[in-house]
């Protein structure tokens, strides 16, 4: 599985990169802190494949990194997807390394 750090997804997001962004954490969880991506919960991701770009590069982020990288198992096995990256750390690590004052749970 590939994965891109934080400051990776942030050197994408400052130099403008054409990218998708996707956060498979639960609809309340985005409610609370979110990075602008498209929010897909886990439960869905495999019913809503349409909304995934196969064009271009993908960024699949949830928490930690636990449910994003499940959603890109299922994803690459069952749909074939190549273009997908597993942000290292979830949002904790967003967090950390940029927002401290981000609210998490």
């Amino acid at each position: 599985m590939k994965e891109i750090s934080v400051q990776e997804l942030k050197q994408k997001i400052d130099n403008k990169e054409d990218f998708q962004l996707i956060d498979v954490r639960e609809t309340f969880e985005y409610e609370t802190s979110n990075l602008d991506g498209l929010n897909i919960p886990l439960g869905g991701i495999l019913i809503e494949t349409d909304k995934i770009a196969t064009d271009k590069p993908v960024i699949v982020q949830c928490r930690s990194g636990k449910r994003s990288a499940a959603a890109i198992m299922q994803l690459e096995q069952l749909h074939g997807f190549d273009n997908l990256y597993n942000l290292k750390g979830g949002i904790l690590a967003w967090q950390e390394a940029y927002d401290p004052n981000m609210p998490v749970y």
